[in-house]
């Protein structure tokens, strides 16, 4: 996760792309490509990605199979919204500012990807650590 922007309810998250966009490119002028879901897709979201950096939108569709498919990059985002709704500050909106929902958010996230992941750690560091 690059930036957080929290919006009111009554702004598509397409229009509130702008200054997300604007602000990651100031801190991460590196980046080239942004993932993104069908919300994002139609003229004027190409417009506010060509006005905020030279980079290009992927639009990852879901699949229309009426069965469990993993689509590429999908299941990043995907993963991403359940590490955060794992804490109860997130899991509703109780919260009376954006700055505070973006704070936990990042904080959501810090605490996810400090974690260590099973499958980040070899078996024999495992057995070391245990005997």
């Amino acid at each position: 996760m690059l930036s957080v922007s929290i919006q009111p309810a009554d702004v598509q998250d397409r229009d509130g792309a702008r200054d997300l966009l604007r602000t990651a490119r100031r801190l991460f002028p590196f980046v080239e490509r942004i993932f993104a879901d069908a919300g994002y897709q139609g003229p004027r979201m190409a417009k506010v990605v060509a006005d905020t950096g030279c980079w290009t939108l992927q639009i990852v569709k879901r699949s229309d199979a009426h069965r469990f498919v993993v689509l590429p990059k999908r299941w990043i985002v995907e993963r991403t919204f359940a590490w955060i709704s794992r804490n109860r500050r997130l899991a509703r909106d109780f919260e009376r500012y954006a700055r505070t929902v973006a704070a936990f958010v990042r904080l959501a996230i810090i605490r996810a990807r400090s974690r260590p992941r099973a499958h980040s750690i070899s078996p024999a560091v495992l057995w070391s650590a245990t005997t």
